[in-house]
């Protein structure tokens, strides 16, 4: 039994303001309540306004995943009624979106996979309900923000691959910096639909609506599978219904039995005129079009010498990707720069911002390189530089140089060669392994100032005899 999975994702744009009005956009820190107006509140008299900004933005997406961008498209009111809608409508886009087709490509255990695109429309956003022991809250600050949905074929064949394309098309939109599609905040979210096929034949469709973070969608398109092969199993039929997903019990939902189109009686929404999107203005946004993540990743490979997973790491945080980026332009070994980003100065990143300022990074990548220090002084440096916001420069300055002396690498090797027989006689053995650990005794006692390198020599030499 195949499965069929494809996705509606909502996007949420990274404007000032909403999408038909002036309130500001960023509601989810603000009090409840208070980013409203007569306009988004659906008051009598009230007026939309397009925001160009949120237009744009939705372009860049269109563009990027290779969409073709209607000259013409309109806005429909989508008619339901719900506590969190307080119009009575949504403001989207069905009978004409602002585009069709385009596809996105991503990767899974190495292998490459194409998910097309049906199309791409903006909308407005609905408000939020907030359940608690007294009863239910309503919050309308997020009325109103604009959305992007992208709404996929069904080319999509199991949970792992949504969940995959998700990481894929999320990493795409914050470096078309669109949005920062933060998912525990909702910014990207989808609905998902799935089928089970027999023999070839297209199977009954269930939905599962909200799902916003990646262990979500797998999960729930699991259990939505395996749901529908037991019905199937038991010559029972699947019924075309919506589910949520509890994600503290990661179970399904039944929520309703699903709509069709005419029940949300769509009509083209008379306060707003059809969008027109001439070719200058498509050049203008295409002009000003950040680098795509796919073009930079084959950047670094060929420029850099990193390998794919290494450039995928990078890419996530686009923030991220451009600090290693300056890093890599300014040290000798750009690919060593991949290492020290993701690894070494990973373990410290847990804001939006990076912990430490490129070019202190880039001073201690150059002092490594250099020979001034060994990797382990390096390392205390970084830690002290981040945790106690003190310069590298500043730690560089005051940290001992490297001890190469033979004579004094000799007595240090002797000595941790009487204190580890037992690595001693490991070595002799053929268990070249225990070398690694010598070193690394040696590299204790000189507190890491030794040369790793000359060390291992002088103890390779010594076991041997010399």
């Amino acid at each position: 039994m195949d499965v069929v999975i494809g996705l509606e994702i909502h996007v949420q744009l990274l404007t000032r303001t909403k999408l038909f009005c002036s309130c500001r956009a960023d509601y989810f820190a603000a009090p409840p309540n208070t980013l409203t107006c007569p306009v988004c509140l659906g008051l009598p008299g009230a007026l939309p306004v397009l925001n160009k900004k949120a237009v744009e933005l939705a372009l860049r997406v269109a563009l990027a995943l290779g969409a073709e961008v209607q000259e013409v498209s309109q806005f429909d009111r989508k008619n339901y009624f719900y506590p969190d809608l307080p119009k009575g409508y949504q403001i989207t886009q069905r009978a004409v979106p602002l585009a069709r087709g385009g596809a996105l490509t991503f990767r899974l255990a190495g292998q490459e996979r194409t998910v097309r695109v049906r199309e791409l429309h903006l909308e407005e956003d609905a408000g939020k309900l907030i359940h608690t022991e007294r009863g239910t809250l309503i919050d309308f600050n997020r009325c109103g923000v604009p959305l992007v949905e992208i709404v996929t074929e069904p080319d999509l064949r199991s949970p792992q691959e949504a969940r995959e394309f998700l990481r894929a098309l999320r990493t795409l939109l914050r470096h078309l910096r669109v949005s920062t599609a933060d998912m525990e905040k909702g910014e990207l979210r989808c609905d998902a639909n799935i089928s089970v096929s027999v023999d070839g034949r297209p199977g009954t469709k269930t939905e599962i609506k909200n799902l916003n973070s990646f262990k979500a969608v797998e999960r729930a398109l699991q259990a939505a599978a395996e749901h529908q092969r037991a019905l199937l199993s038991r010559g029972e039929r699947v019924e075309q219904v919506t589910f949520g997903w509890d994600e503290g019990r990661e179970e399904l939902l039944l929520q309703r039995t699903k709509e069709e189109a005419h029940d949300y009686r769509y009509f083209p929404d008379p306060d707003l005129v059809p969008l027109v999107v001439d070719a200058m203005w498509l050049a203008q946004v295409q002009a000003a079009m950040p680098e795509p993540p796919w073009e930079r990743e084959a950047r670094w490979i060929r420029a850099f010498g990193l390998n794919p997973s290494e450039a995928e790491a990078l890419l996530v945080d686009p923030v991220r990707a451009d600090y290693f980026e300056e890093v890599a332009r300014a040290v000798p070994n750009p690919k060593a720069a991949a290492g020290w980003v993701l690894a070494e100065l990973g373990q410290y990143w847990t804001g939006d911002e990076p912990p430490l300022p490129a070019a202190d990074l880039v001073a201690l990548i150059r002092a490594v390189e250099e020979g001034r220090i060994t990797r382990p002084q390096a390392k205390e440096i970084l830690e002290k530089a981040v945790l106690e916001r003190t310069s590298v420069p500043v730690l560089l300055s005051a940290a001992g140089g490297v001890v190469r002396d033979e004579e004094a690498l000799r007595a240090l090797a002797e000595e941790v060669l009487r204190e580890n027989p037992q690595a001693v006689a490991d070595y002799r053995a053929g268990r070249t392994q225990a070398l690694g650990f010598l070193v690394g005794q040696a590299l204790r006692k000189a507190q890491g100032r030794a040369d790793p390198k000359r060390l291992a020599h002088v103890l390779q030499t010594l076991l041997s005899g010399g």
